[in-house]
């Protein structure tokens, strides 16, 4: 099937004004995404990721936003929109800056549907590494955690509480595609998907920057390599008393130097490689998973 064009070759970009791309702009806010059903990938990255996800069955995109640089310079991508049947418009700058959420616009955009999946879809079978963030309300910090669950192999990323839409463009940017490859799920209630991960054989650990016991010890004792769900709360407030009170342990990252604390993202990153090497070094898995992607 041939992309349908809605700008045809040597026609006018649409602009910002053109309802097409203006039913877009209201992607950018999550009541409009929440109406619609939809929401916007910005950037070459996220786009290819969304391509190769619709390809796979997981979703579809419905359209693709594109100027016309970025159309000479990417012309892969267009190449696999035509494959996928994708309706291709090609828009001015400034209707690409109206679409991102970012200082420097790629210029192309797709819309797409929806990733999460319900909590139970996104739990099922044996999952072996879990991200859950509590009320994290930072789009870079939720979106950067994602990207480094999926560099780690978690199975799934939930957004539990008051956190941020994982379909915020800030979020979407920040996870660099990987938005696209673990199941995302979302539930306002914390106490459910703390239930949930323990009824998927999930020990629940909490990443406290207060906790007696730290990191390091959990890993010589041979803790972490069974299936765990890490739950890490806001970078400003970290996790509330009553989270605490429900997980089965909490674990710090031991600082050697004199910093007086690690980010969201970092700690997050130091937590799921070690639950990830420990797997993997239980179950032979280190030398064929082993890979490394150039950021």
């Amino acid at each position: 099937m041939s992309t349908a064009r809605a700008s045809r070759p040597g026609a006018a970009p649409y602009t910002e004004r053109t309802p097409r791309v203006a039913a877009a702009r209201g992607l950018t806010r999550r009541t409009g995404r929440d109406k619609a059903g939809r929401f916007l990938a910005e950037g070459v990255q996220a786009v290819r990721e969304a391509l190769a996800w619709a390809a796979a069955g997981r979703g579809r995109v419905h359209e693709m936003f594109v100027t016309e640089p970025a159309a000479a310079r990417h012309r892969d991508l267009l190449a696999a929109a035509e494959a996928a049947g994708v309706l291709v418009s090609t828009v001015t700058e400034r209707a690409a800056a109206g679409l991102s959420e970012t200082v420097t616009p790629q210029g192309i955009v797709a819309v797409c549907d929806p990733v999460d999946v319900p909590l139970a879809e996104a739990l099922r079978g044996h999952p072996r590494l879990v991200a859950v963030l509590v009320g994290v309300a930072d789009p870079g910090n939720a979106g950067t955690v994602l990207r480094v669950a999926d560099a780690a192999g978690a199975d799934a990323v939930v957004f539990a509480g008051d956190s941020v839409d994982p379909h915020n463009g800030k979020c979407v940017r920040a996870s660099t595609g990987s938005l696209f490859h673990p199941s995302v799920a979302r539930c306002r209630d914390v106490g459910t998907v703390l239930a949930a991960a323990q009824a998927a054989g999930l020990r629940r650990l909490a990443a406290d920057g207060h906790a007696e016991r730290h990191l390091d010890a959990a890993e010589d004792a041979g803790d972490l390599a069974r299936p765990t769900a890490w739950v890490f709360g806001s970078e400003a407030h970290g996790l509330p008393g009553d989270v605490l009170a429900a997980v089965d342990g909490a674990l710090r990252v031991p600082i050697y130097g004199a910093a007086e604390s690690l980010n969201l993202a970092t700690a997050a990153a130091v937590c799921l490689y070690a639950s990830a090497r420990a797997q993997r070094r239980g179950t032979g898995r280190a030398g064929a998973d082993n890979r490394s992607r150039a950021s």
